[in-house]
């Protein structure tokens, strides 16, 4: 089955080369030049596999784009085209929850790889699912459905993107065990590159921010030191939590006295 992508650029000449590249590998494509019509075509529209956005655009700021599609709670996967190469420019284009990015110029091969690696991961992958934790998973006030692909906590629903839910799901199913960087950059992302690790690193800490009662002291996700990170057992994770809030509460009376 031929996959349906949105290419949002200006440069006519890039994004036919995108166009041709994506047929290769059995794509239809679909371009748009502006982020005013992205915008409108996407509020209209949710049928796309995968969303590939210039941040330089004539009008609308591609930030702006990727914004606008978490708004609107869509899971579709975002890859991020930039001409801007410093590590902040990345690291905020994946806050403002994009999936993965590629700095320009850049080569047509990792263009594909990284595309069928999104395409790979935004779909549910039964292949590590064990038949016990197919339809939800549950860690104390935590409950992730696998097949709607939504999250809730203390009964309420948490907005995640495409990638974070898959990296949350699948820290799920591997409770306690620990992983490098590297080894979720390959089982999650779908590839394993040397320099991409801050990748995890960003996603890990917005994970964090949605789903941990305190985030400096995450219950759920716990980092490794030297190694990676881990996610606790729901009775490890009460545990912990609970001596995180007797902290939090000595150092606020610490502060009043």
């Amino acid at each position: 089955m031929r996959r349906e992508v949105l290419i949002v650029e200006d440069d006519y000449d890039i994004a036919h080369l995108i166009q041709m590249q994506l047929n290769d590998i059995n794509c239809n494509s679909h371009i748009i030049n502006n982020g005013q019509t992205a915008i409108e075509h996407l509020r209209e529209t949710t049928h796309y596999d995968l969303l590939i956005l210039d941040i330089m655009l004539p009008d609308y700021d591609g930030l702006d784009i990727c914004r606008e599609v978490r708004s609107q709670n869509q899971q579709i996967p975002i890859l991020m085209l930039t001409a801007k190469s410093s590590e902040f420019d990345r690291v905020l284009g994946l806050e403002m929850g994009a999936d993965d990015y590629l700095t320009k110029p850049f080569s047509f091969i990792e263009l594909s790889a990284r595309v069928k690696a999104l395409l790979r991961r935004s779909e549910v992958n039964a292949s590590y699912l064990s038949d016990a934790c197919k339809e939800q998973l549950v860690f104390g006030d935590l409950f992730i459905n696998i097949p709607a692909r939504t999250v809730t906590l203390t009964n309420k629903e948490i907005d995640l993107t495409a990638r974070e839910f898959d990296l949350l799901s699948y820290f799920a199913q591997h409770p306690r065990q620990v992983f490098t960087r590297s080894q979720l950059l390959d089982k999650v992302w779908g590839y394993a590159h040397d320099g991409y690790e801050h990748t995890v690193n960003t996603h890990i800490n917005r994970l964090r921010n949605k789903i941990e009662p305190v985030p400096e002291h995450p219950v759920y996700i716990t980092t490794v030191w030297g190694v990676g990170y881990q996610f606790r057992h729901s009775n490890e994770a009460r545990v912990f939590n609970e001596r995180v809030k007797l902290v939090c509460w000595i150092k606020n009376a610490k502060h009043l006295i």
